[in-house]
């Protein structure tokens, strides 16, 4: 499996080969599986890293085409603050925040609105404290993993 780092408008990506077959490659990009049409066939001859046996990955793959830059997922370089880290569940869009730094906040209560896939999920406090940072802005898209805010 061939790995590679890419930067696209400041965003960091982690590309993986997993399998060139013709002209589909079967590839994940920051641990989400894509196929990709490849406008021309790679020549697998050329390249002996891609003539290794067949490992079928237990998950499906979702087929699309290859990953746009647009619009930009947020990277997790925000400084956050103490406490423990509430992370997006999956990639989206954020819609509302719902807290303020400093807000007290208990288990359960909803603390921001995340759009994924035109539906709108609360994202809820796993923690029962104060919220000491918020490392999203309305608007911005994330991906899954990504620090929303942090609860200490």
């Amino acid at each position: 499996m061939n790995k590679y780092q890419y930067k696209v408008k400041g965003v960091d990506y982690e590309v993986e080969i997993a399998e060139v077959e013709g002209n589909i490659a079967k590839v994940n990009v920051n641990g989400i599986p894509f196929e990709v049409e490849l406008q021309k066939p790679i020549n697998a001859a050329k390249h002996p890293s891609m003539n290794r046996p067949k490992v079928e990955a237990p998950k499906p793959a979702q087929t699309a085409a290859a990953p746009q830059p647009t619009p930009q997922p947020t990277a997790p370089t925000v400084n956050t603050g103490a406490g423990s880290p509430v992370k997006a569940p999956l990639p989206g869009t954020i819609n509302e925040i719902k807290v303020q730094v400093g807000q007290q906040v208990n288990v359960g209560d909803t603390v921001l609105v995340l759009e994924a896939m035109k539906m709108q999920n609360n994202i809820e406090s796993e923690y029962s404290g104060k919220v000491t940072s918020i490392a999203v802005k309305q608007g911005e898209t994330v991906m899954e993993g990504t620090v929303l805010l942090t609860i200490g």
